[in-house]
């Protein structure tokens, strides 16, 4: 089994990421020691990079994945975008914040997007992908699977937000699932 340095210090992502990965004969581990690269990049590609680059400098001669990730929302002209993490203080303020800048707000589309930087064993780009899911922000939190901003956002195509979905549905249609089967196909060939 391949074995190969996830770029996060969030146990949910590394959750998920093994989930849509166990097909793969692919393994996920965090990075060691304390991992919290300052992510000052302009771009989801210059922060996925960056942590990338921070994870292979604790685990030189291993394989490494990084993803940057966000929900950009088109009335907000993209917002909360690379901030997404950092838009407020906890997540339930981060959703409360995004709610209330969408009220009396007609167009509501959204689109998460997940920016993966894979590095070889020398600590070189081998690369990279960009994930999306389309859909739009609902008025209400619903749902209490996932996590981030999932409860408010609905699913294009569907009647669901990603918190109504199971692992499975969810997995099957992410912006992060979309960019790591690329990924891993790709380490297939």
């Amino acid at each position: 089994m391949l074995e190969i340095v996830f770029a996060t210090g969030n146990k949910n992502k590394l959750k998920e990421i093994n989930e849509i990965s166990k097909d793969y004969d692919v393994k996920f581990v965090l990075p060691q020691g304390d991992f919290n690269p300052i992510e000052n990049g302009s771009t989801f590609e210059e922060n996925s990079l960056i942590k990338a680059k921070e994870a292979y400098s604790v685990q030189n001669s291993k394989m490494v994945l990084a993803d940057d990730s966000g929900l950009c929302v088109e009335a907000l002209n993209g917002a909360p975008g690379l901030y997404s993490n950092r838009y407020a203080g906890t997540q339930d303020e981060k959703i409360s914040k995004l709610l209330n800048e969408l009220s009396n707000v007609k167009n509501r589309n959204a689109y998460f997007i997940c920016c993966m930087t894979l590095l070889n064993e020398k600590g070189e780009i081998k690369k990279v992908v960009n994930g999306k899911c389309f859909g739009s922000i609902v008025e209400h939190r619903s749902g209490i699977n996932g996590f981030g901003y999932d409860p408010i956002f609905l699913v294009k195509g569907t009647n669901l937000t990603m918190a109504e979905m199971s692992e499975d549905e969810k997995n099957k249609i992410s912006h992060r699932g979309n960019a790591l089967r690329e990924i891993l196909n790709s380490l297939k060939n």
